[in-house]
């Protein structure tokens, strides 16, 4: 007979066998870019991140985590390298972080036979997005799409020539095309610098001798900073500036100053949208980081860990289900800095993004001002080659 006792028993043992699922401790492998060529931008990652850890407690989904931060200094076979190690010594359950492009491509495949949920904290390179995609790889944005936003603020603006720079590496190449793809105008040229590169005196004078109406530049963190500054004491700031958003972020509008005033940018985030989850994430921020306004790096990486603690939460903890925890990111079921959102078939977003300038706020401060959107519920132009 089936008494009261033995039921109180086999639900516990069901409550045991749950609980023993449960990870004790959830793994992160986090690669940071704090020094190399693109320092300026993980710097604001890691703020990004470290205020998401900080917010949750140290736990994902209620559960216990170890965050792994490593800087590899921008070097994708140091990204490698550290990758092995993550996987085979630390046995991480999540991995984020790189800046550039090179170094996920560089890492994805290791992750990927591992079975280890990458979520970008920034980079969407096009390979990923189409013939390379994976279940286990999470975009922000994909690489074009900023640009192919930006190429429609161009033909709003009305320039009609203009010339395009950007570093030769896997985004360069990607943030050109995506501008072309929607710009109407004649390219007049195309220039693809050094990563890292500091000195565009002889871009610079390429420009000037060139004089088209507007230039396009994508040129993150450092390269950006360096560029804007050559720019303008070069006389060429009549010249427009036309750009993704990472070329006029907070890292390069601050060192650059106010020769940035009036650029325009693109982004799918900006830090004055008007949703609950954004507003909670700009006020912690500037709150906990002297009064400054966060990035877009900032925003990825705090977005990043909040998908995390979704998943974890979403599993019950059972973290070693590696497909179940890839079902639940999928569902972007949690409060993001950017607004409702869902994935396209190939793991990207399909969201809006929006035209920014730069101008100052009501304390005289020089920041992004959001000025409408350009591109609503966006997919990017790969997604037809991802057979996932």
């Amino acid at each position: 007979m089936f008494s009261l006792k033995h039921a109180a028993l086999c639900a516990g043992l069901v409550l045991a066998s749950t609980a023993a699922l449960a990870a004790a401790t959830v793994k992160v492998g986090i690669a940071l870019d704090i020094s190399g060529p693109f320092a300026a931008s993980g710097a604001e990652a890691r703020d990004g991140f470290n205020l998401a850890i900080e917010k949750l407690g140290g736990k994902l989904g209620g559960v216990p985590a170890e965050f792994l931060q490593t800087d590899f200094a921008g070097n994708p076979e140091q990204a490698n390298q550290l990758v092995s190690r993550y996987i085979q010594s630390d046995k991480i359950d999540f991995f984020t972080g790189p800046i550039a492009s090179n170094a996920a491509l560089a890492v994805a495949p290791r992750l990927f036979a591992a079975k280890v949920p990458f979520l970008s904290s920034n980079p969407g390179p096009s390979q990923l997005a189409g013939k390379q995609c994976n279940a286990f790889f999470f975009g922000q944005y994909q690489n074009d799409t900023y640009d192919e936003a930006a190429g429609v603020v161009a033909n709003v603006a009305g320039y009609q020539r203009m010339m395009l720079v950007a570093p030769n590496y896997p985004a360069g190449r990607d943030h050109i095309g995506g501008f072309k793809r929607t710009y109407t105008g004649q390219v007049q040229d195309e220039i693809y610098t050094k990563v890292g590169q500091i000195d565009y005196a002889a871009e610079l004078a390429l420009i000037r001798s060139s004089k088209p109406q507007a230039v396009f530049a994508f040129l993150p963190g450092a390269m950006g900073i360096n560029f804007v500054k050559q720019y303008v004491a070069a006389g060429l700031a009549d010249i427009p500036l036309v750009a993704p958003g990472f070329t006029a972020d907070e890292d390069v509008i601050h060192a650059v100053g106010d020769a940035m005033l009036g650029v325009k940018n693109t982004g799918h985030w900006a830090h004055d949208l008007d949703n609950p989850a954004n507003r909670d994430f700009v006020a912690a921020f500037r709150a906990k980081y002297d009064g400054r306004y966060p990035s877009v790096y900032a925003a990825m990486a705090y977005d990043v860990v909040m998908a995390m603690d979704a998943a974890v939460r979403e599993v019950k903890g059972d973290v070693a289900n590696r497909e179940a925890v890839v079902a639940a990111l999928q569902k972007a079921d949690y409060g993001s800095v950017r607004g409702a959102f869902r994935y396209g078939a190939n793991h990207f977003p399909v969201q809006n993004y929006y035209e920014r300038v730069v101008a100052k706020d009501a304390q005289g401060r020089m920041t992004n001002t959001l000025v409408g959107t350009v591109l609503k519920e966006h997919q990017d132009a790969y997604v037809g080659e991802c057979k996932m």
